[in-house]
């Protein structure tokens, strides 16, 4: 009997251990769903941008393409990282190509040739990340020097002023985490969205 009764403890103790457990992880779940929502709603909830109509247009999170139905870029828009996952947030992920594979090369040099020639530009001004994809290929910031390259594209394609759109572009650059680490940005959507409302 003596061994029963044991075993009927134990198996108490596991079961409260399990209610106890379960419930802290429930209340752990809503504490922070709570504390997300109340003081960081835009970001607890997906960073989702609207344009000026209200519609949900994506997230400032997530790189996405500015292209026709073909599959071309848009002169009116700045133009995001490549992506090696063709900016689909479900199959997220790099190339996983070395720097000497000789794939990732002849992509970087054709990608530096439409680019170049796309913006007008010297192939030597085009910068890395205009060439290479980020690892997760949903970046959605470029480099401020990527950014200045496309400003006279946008600029005439929109018949706006230079000026109007580096300002836009000074406006959406974020600078350095804590002023010193990594490296200012633009994001890409938030700038293009601002084009939009500007006509």
């Amino acid at each position: 009997m003596e061994p029963l009764s044991r075993t009927a403890r134990t198996a108490w103790v596991a079961v409260r251990a399990l209610v106890v457990f379960t419930v802290v992880i429930i209340a752990y779940t809503f504490v922070v769903t709570g504390l997300g929502q109340l003081c960081f709603p835009h970001q607890a909830n997906g960073s989702m941008i609207q344009d000026a109509a209200g519609r949900t247009v994506g997230s400032s999170l997530i790189g996405q393409r500015f292209a026709d139905s073909a599959g071309n870029p848009l002169p009116q828009y700045f133009q995001p990282r490549p992506s090696a996952s063709d900016y689909d947030a479900s199959q997220s992920g790099g190339s996983n190509l070395g720097p000497e594979n000789p794939v990732l090369i002849a992509d970087i040099n054709q990608r530096r040739t439409q680019i170049a020639a796309f913006n007008s530009v010297n192939p030597d001004q085009v910068p890395p990340d205009a060439l290479t994809a980020s690892g997760s290929g949903l970046d959605p910031d470029i480099s401020v020097a990527y950014a200045d390259i496309q400003i006279n594209r946008v600029a005439a394609a929109r018949g706006m002023s230079v000026a109007q759109v580096q300002a836009l572009v000074t406006l959406y650059t974020t600078p350095r985490d804590l002023g010193y680490i990594g490296e200012p940005r633009v994001n890409v959507l938030e700038l293009n969205l601002a084009l939009d409302r500007k006509g």
